[in-house]
């Protein structure tokens, strides 16, 4: 289903048809940034259905928020970095192996990760002492 909804395969006409708008509005809103279609070898845009639903977008923005172009480019800029960094953290995610981490210090002081459920033993030091900070007065 991703392939064929970020596939380019429609001409500006039918774009602007499916979008409810005038293929006009398409060419400023390339010229603008806002929505940029992929071209064939002969220059021609051709949009996908993701295209066209940011079309949409763009346009509910526009009418319905009465946000300016300017305002709306920058919405799809934070819209598209947050998609990317979601993609990111699923990424990371998966390379940590999917699971939740829990921190602890060891008993050298350094934190270190151990997985969730991992029954901790709590270490007595030899010492047995107890500092306790107090700010500094003034």
């Amino acid at each position: 289903m991703a392939a064929t909804y970020d596939a380019p395969v429609l001409a500006i006409s039918i774009a602007a048809e499916a979008a409810g708008m005038h293929p006009q509005t398409l060419r400023q809103y390339d010229r603008l940034g806002l929505v940029v279609p992929r071209r064939t070898s002969g220059r021609g845009r051709r949009y996908s259905q993701r295209d066209v639903d940011v079309l949409r977008e763009v346009q509910r923005l526009s009418q319905e928020e009465g946000i300016n172009l300017a305002g709306i480019k920058r919405i799809l800029e934070l819209a598209a970095e947050n998609e990317r960094l979601e993609g990111e953290v699923d990424r990371l995610s998966q390379l940590l192996g999917g699971g939740r981490r829990v921190f602890h210090a060891s008993p050298g002081g350094d934190v270190v990760a151990v997985p969730l459920g991992t029954r901790l033993r709590r270490v007595r030091s030899s010492a047995g002492a107890l500092v306790v900070w107090q700010p500094p007065r003034r």
